[in-house]
Parts: C-alpha cells; structure tokens; sequence
C-alpha cells in the first residue's frame, strides 16, 4: 500500500533551482515532450537524505517541465510492487531498490549503460562494489548512488581497559579483545541471527573472513569446506565471550544494549553514535568506530548495503528517466545527500573521497572505505536469484547460530548449510 506520495512539478527561485536550470540547458539526456515520472522509493529512509533527494527532484522538475511522482512506501513492500510492475509491464518508471534486486527482473530494465558511465567519467569511476551489483552481461541494469556501512562500533575506554591502546587490525587480535572486554565486565556483542543489516553483516564478515563462502567462481555450493568449519570454531570461540542472548537479537537489540551500557562492542551503521551525539549522551565522546579485522585471507571481507536505482524498459519516458537519474548522481545534487546524512550514507563514486564530511568528524571518517573494501552478498559467485534467495533465508546466519548455540557441532551445522544451499541452487 502507498503510505505517501508527492507529485513534484514546481519550486520557487532558488540557488537549488537556478543551477538545475543551467544544468537543464547542457546535459546529454533530452526528456521527451510530455514526460512525466513516477519514482517508487523507500519511505522515510532517512530525514535527511529523504528532504534533500525531495528538494533535488523539485528543483529537475521545475528545470525540465518533468513532473516526478514520488512514491514512498514501507521498506518490504518495494520488492513485491516491483515484481509486479516487472510481471505486468506496467508501474514506476524508476525505483530505489536494494542489494540484489535488479538482477531478480534483469531483463525487464532499462539498460543504463550511458547514464553509468557518464556519470563515472566525469566522477572519478565507480568502485568495483558498484559495478558488481550494477552490472549484468556486461550492460548496467541498476546504478547504486551510496552504501550504508555496517562496522565495528566500540567504547574507547572499554577497549582501553581491556588492554588495547588501539582496535586490532586481526582477527586473533579481535578475540583477544573480546576475551578482555568480558573479564573487565563490559563484553561484546553481535547479532548471530537474521538481523537483516547487522547480524548479515557481522556473519558474513565471519564466514569470509576465515575463507569460507557459499558458492565458487562458477556457482558451484562450495560452503563445506575446511575454511568454513574454521570460521564456524572462530565464532563459537568469540561466543563464549558476548553477553548472552545475541541469537535471538534484531537489527535494533544492539543499539540499544550499546546505548544502555551492556555492551561495549558491537556493529552497526553511524546509528548509534548519531543517537548518542542527537541526545547529548555522555558516552558519545567515548565512542569510536573500526574496520573489520583482517581474517586469515588476508584482505578485508566485508558485507555492506547497497542501493541500487533501476529503471523498467516499459517506461514511455526512457529520456526522462535517464536526465533525473543523471541529475540526481550529479555532483551538487549527490553532495547535498552525502553531506546532509553526516555519514550514515557512504559514497559509491571514487571522486567522493574527498567529500567534506569525511573531515567532519574524525568518529565517523572510517565510513569513507567501505564501499571499496566491500564484497557482494553473492561472493564468490555471481549476483541472481540464487543469491538472494539464499541470503534472505539466512542460511549463513543460522549455521553459525547453530554451532554458537550448541544445537550442533560445527560441522554439522556447516553440513545442514550446504545441503540448503544446495536446494537453491540445484532447485
């Protein structure tokens, strides 16, 4: 059901108005006479960035005589409307989706290629995480405009007390703090549930950061391996260490263990520290973040958030979709965004580096990497169906769940995991 909707058309004279005009009169995509849009997105995704990207459509549309009708609609309905727009042939022209989305419907999108790479070519390229989403033999079918960053999230003097002058860098390292942080009464603790954003993030790092990973190169199930029962034994060592309870954790329960004070680690987006800085909270002096620790494989293997945009081939207005989509990954417009979220939203384009608000603050500066030290949800094999059948099932969160738990052994749980893993991929 649509919760809200906007239909934006006019804007009074503004700076913001007055650049989308000169833009209007030099940019490569000509909408065609009588175009008018509908933008399916996410609602309240967040204030800030929700009025910015409000304001930025505005003013295109009173630049181009583009009227956008902004659809806002709760977060687990996006994918059922846009299945159904894609099965029929008729809907949004375009939408902000996540993660793996574009590859479920990727014959029925729009090919962006132009719109890709003018944007990267001018922008300094996209990150190789962009593209991996982004892409489907070899033609962009979604164009992904920020990553939210999940990360370690810890208390300075905790971790201090706890023996470490600053957050190791390893994975060793990283057990060791936990042990510390459970003897001094302050412990870890993160999601080994189907907590979409933290407890994915956290058991992804685990199971690739050890080597392990659901499928290979070629797609084929390669999860039973020496490396997965190697990261399964890592989990159960840091889980006799974290404050009991985070199987049955959701992506809220370690916000608010962080902010009540049982907990001095866990991981999350700017979140917690954004709420502790909003609500003038002592502790927020005393927060930090970090990069995942570096595992036996020796890169890093994290799992971030990824938005893509798409565009369906139905649309009647291909040149309008591909000018607003232009204008709004445009440097004024996409800086807006980026700025005004304070570093909840992280950058997809390299020419973002630089952005003010990694200055801002140093809290929140390890932020500006994660998309190019981020893998795809489908590693090592290819984004699909597949792919996000498996993640949405939990699959990995519950294998480690099982063995943490004591439900089974860590082979067995690695066992079960393949023969599901299997099913989806052989069904």
């Amino acid at each position: 059901m649509i919760r809200r909707r906007h239909l934006l058309g006019a804007a009074a004279a503004t700076p913001l108005l007055e650049k989308a005009r000169a833009w209007a009169q030099a940019q490569p995509f000509r909408p065609e006479p009588g175009a008018q849009l509908r933008f399916l997105r996410w609602s309240r995704f967040l204030e800030a960035e929700d009025r910015a990207t409000t304001e930025n459509i505005r003013a295109f549309s009173e630049a181009t005589g583009v009227p956008v009708r902004i659809d806002n609609v709760w977060q687990d309905d996006v994918l059922p409307q846009l299945s159904v727009a894609a099965r029929i042939g008729n809907g949004p022209d375009l939408a902000w989706t996540l993660h793996t989305t574009p590859h479920m419907f990727a014959d029925k999108l729009l090919d962006v290629t132009d719109v890709a790479e003018h944007i990267g070519g001018k922008y300094g390229g996209w990150y190789p995480l962009i593209e991996q989403y982004g892409k489907r033999d070899g033609r962009w079918i979604g164009i992904s405009n920020v990553v939210i960053g999940v990360l370690p999230v810890y208390r300075i003097s905790a971790v201090r007390e706890a023996g470490f002058e600053r957050f190791p860098t390893d994975t060793d390292g990283f057990l060791r703090l936990c042990e510390g942080l459970k003897r001094i009464g302050k412990p870890a603790g993160f999601a080994f549930s189907r907590a979409p954003s933290d407890g994915n993030s956290f058991c992804h790092w685990l199971l690739w950061s050890h080597g392990g990973k659901l499928v290979d190169e070629s797609n084929r199930v390669a999860l039973n391996s020496p490396e997965t029962i190697r990261a399964v034994e890592y989990a159960r060592a840091l889980g006799a260490h974290f404050i009991p309870g985070t199987i049955g954790w959701n992506d809220a329960s370690n916000n608010s263990a962080f902010l009540a004070g049982q907990v001095a680690l866990t991981n999350n987006a700017i979140s917690i520290y954004g709420k502790a800085r909003a609500d003038r909270l002592e502790i927020a002096d005393d927060i930090d973040h970090a990069l995942w620790p570096v595992g036996p494989v020796g890169q890093p293997t994290e799992l971030h958030l990824v938005y893509p945009f798409i565009a369906f081939r139905y649309s009647r207005y291909p040149n309008a979709v591909k000018a607003l989509l232009t204008y709004m990954l445009e440097q004024p417009q996409y800086g807006r965004v980026l700025e005004n979220s304070a570093g909840y939203l992280s950058h997809a384009l390299r020419a973002h580096d630089d952005s003010p608000v990694w200055r801002s603050d140093p809290r929140i500066t390890v932020f500006r990497d994660v998309a190019a030290r981020g893998r795809p949800l489908s590693y090592a094999g290819a984004l699909g169906i597949n792919a996000a059948t498996a993640f949405s099932e939990g699959i990995v969160a519950d294998m480690f769940a099982e063995a943490v738990s004591g439900q089974a052994s860590p082979r067995d749980a690695v066992v079960r995991a393949e023969r599901r893993v299997q099913r989806i991929y052989r069904g």
